[in-house]
């Protein structure tokens, strides 16, 4: 995506806050009920608090409990890896449709990112995929011009992880390096 997809609402870059797309031409069972775009300049990690936020209010009604708190970790998490591992910023995108939430992190780094498992001298580094491929419904990476996408999608499930299941990763889908999901 360059810039602002077409026919989006939302905030114009770099502008704070969801809003409410409305119903459009296609009525509210096609297109997204809501849409939030941010741009983030390079290293700044103190955009990370401000999007939680963002998110927070665009899901206030969504979902059962801890969805949102879930949106907005892996949100945190994919922001800050495109921060952190690339020096040209990155754009976030939340769109809430009828199916659950999608979270889009553009960067400008065209290089997949490489889940690992961290040992415990890790620190606190390398966690944020394995989060998110353990609490996302999906996840996934694809190209995209000079950078590529990481996203994640949550259903409107009750218990914070993937609507409808234990806690297993059983009918899941995460990501590849060949192409957007892999099952």
């Amino acid at each position: 995506m360059s810039g602002r997809q077409a026919g989006a609402a939302g905030p114009a870059p770099g502008e704070r806050g969801p809003r409410a797309t409305g119903q459009g031409a296609d009525g509210p069972e096609q297109g997204p009920l809501a849409r939030w775009h941010r741009q983030v300049g390079p290293a700044d990690l103190k955009a990370v608090r401000e999007i939680r936020q963002d998110l927070r209010e665009l899901l206030r009604h969504w979902g059962g409990p801890g969805s949102a708190d879930v949106a907005e970790l892996l949100t945190s998490e994919l922001v800050t890896n495109a921060l952190i591992h690339t020096e040209r910023g990155a754009v976030v995108t939340a769109t809430l449709g009828p199916a659950g939430l999608r979270v889009e992190v553009r960067d400008f780094l065209a290089a997949p990112p490489t889940p690992h498992r961290p040992s415990v001298d890790d620190g606190t580094h390398g966690r944020g995929l394995v989060l998110v491929d353990g609490l996302a419904d999906a996840w996934g990476v694809r190209g995209h011009g000079v950078g590529k996408v990481v996203w994640f999608e949550l259903s409107p499930g009750g218990d914070g992880g993937p609507a409808g299941s234990n806690g297993s990763a059983a009918g899941r889908t995460g990501t590849s390096d060949a192409g957007d999901t892999c099952s």
